[in-house]
Formats: structure tokens, C-alpha cells, sequence
């Protein structure tokens, strides 16, 4: 396992239906080191700070195995970054990711906390009005992080998986109940045990309060 790519993006303008909105999402990889912290990568954008950024998602990390898959569904190759994370690890390994999990990855350790929802910036990036819907079904998400150590990272390194407890749910399991019109409270509770980012924890939370 290593990481491919780190990707840096700046302020770009951006149509979502009648909307002009300022997004990050356009990222380029770089070669040299890059500084990371508790809010993300330095120099790199977060333009929407509502839905995107913050401690619990300061990171997005995506994989070449995925973007492989993306590559035969779309007959073309996708570069590190189109998707707009900041690291492109070349795998997450054999076994689903959870939340929890752990990443090592030069000095700075992650821990994934939830999966990436689509949105409307997102379709644009791709210039496809269906690509929320296409990004829903094929349940690749790729995962936000918090950063546990700052560090420094740099393309090429190798990577270190700390497995967290076998019953956390995983990525999947998190990005499906997101889309559950009735969501079992039982699912919600499961999910709400495991260290979420804190916008899907206040959405499982609601939901998990609504049905009582």
C-alpha cells in the first residue's frame, strides 16, 4: 500500500444549476512535501466550510482501485484528484474499510469517519447531471478523515493500515443507511456508537430521534 498522489486544489468559480458557487473540488497532485494538520492539507481550499472541511473531515482520501473500477464504467482513465481528494492511496487493502480504522501515512495518522456523500458541486466537476445518482449506486465513496497527528506527507509512501474494532460499521454500511428513507433505529444506533464525523452523527442522531 502506498500513496500515489497528494492533491492540492484552489478557489474555483463553479455553475450548479442556476447557482455560481466558489469549490475546492478541482485538485492537481504534487510532487514535494506537504504539510498536514488538524484542518486539512496547507495551501489546499475548502471553499464551502458548511458541508465540507473541519477537524472530523479534513481529509478525503480516495483509491486507484476504485478510480480502476470508474475507469472501465466510464471507458477512460481518471486522474489522481478528478474526484477531488487529497490523497490517492493505490489501495485500501483486501477488507472494507470501517469507521475508525487508522491510516499511517508518512508522519501523520488518520482515522476515516465517514463516507463522501455526492452533491450537486460534485456532478458539475464531472459535467454529468447524473453523476450523484451514478456515484450513489456504484457505493464506492472513498472516506473523509480527522488528522490524530500532524505530520508531513509526500507521494510515494508507504502506507499503514491500523484496523479498528470488527464491529464498527464500514464505509458501505454508513453511505447506504444515508440514503434509507425508514431507517431501522437499530442501524442507527450501531452506526452512532462508532466515531463519526460530526455532520453524519448529527444526521444519524435526528433521524435516530424522529423515530422515538
Amino acid at each position: 500500500m502506498r500513496l500515489l498522489s497528494v492533491n492540492i486544489g484552489s478557489a474555483r468559480a463553479v455553475q450548479v444549476g442556476p447557482r455560481t458557487v466558489s469549490t475546492g473540488i478541482y485538485k492537481t497532485p504534487v510532487t514535494h512535501p506537504v504539510r498536514v494538520g488538524k484542518l486539512g492539507l496547507e495551501t489546499d481550499t475548502v471553499s464551502d466550510q458548511k458541508h465540507h472541511g473541519g477537524p472530523d473531515q479534513a481529509v478525503y482520501v480516495y483509491s486507484a482501485d476504485d478510480y480502476a473500477w470508474w475507469a472501465l464504467q466510464l471507458g477512460h482513465p481518471l486522474e489522481p484528484g478528478t474526484f477531488g481528494e487529497n490523497l490517492t492511496f493505490s489501495t485500501f487493502g483486501p477488507e472494507p474499510v470501517r469507521i475508525g480504522e487508522r491510516f499511517r501515512v508518512g508522519t501523520v495518522l488518520l482515522e476515516v469517519t465517514a463516507p463522501r456523500i455526492p452533491c450537486g458541486v460534485f456532478a458539475a466537476r464531472m459535467g454529468d447531471p447524473g453523476w450523484v445518482k451514478k456515484f450513489k449506486q456504484a457505493a464506492r465513496p472513498g472516506f473523509y478523515a480527522r488528522v490524530l497527528e500532524e505530520g508531513v506527507v509526500r507521494a510515494g509512501e508507504r502506507l499503514e493500515r491500523i484496523p479498528t474494532q470488527a464491529d464498527h460499521p464500514t464505509l458501505q454500511d454508513v453511505f447506504a443507511l444515508w440514503y434509507e428513507s425508514q431507517p431501522d433505529p437499530t442501524q442507527l444506533r450501531w452506526v452512532l456508537q462508532a466515531p463519526l464525523a460530526i455532520r453524519a452523527r448529527r444526521e444519524y442522531e435526528e433521524r435516530l430521534k424522529a423515530k422515538s
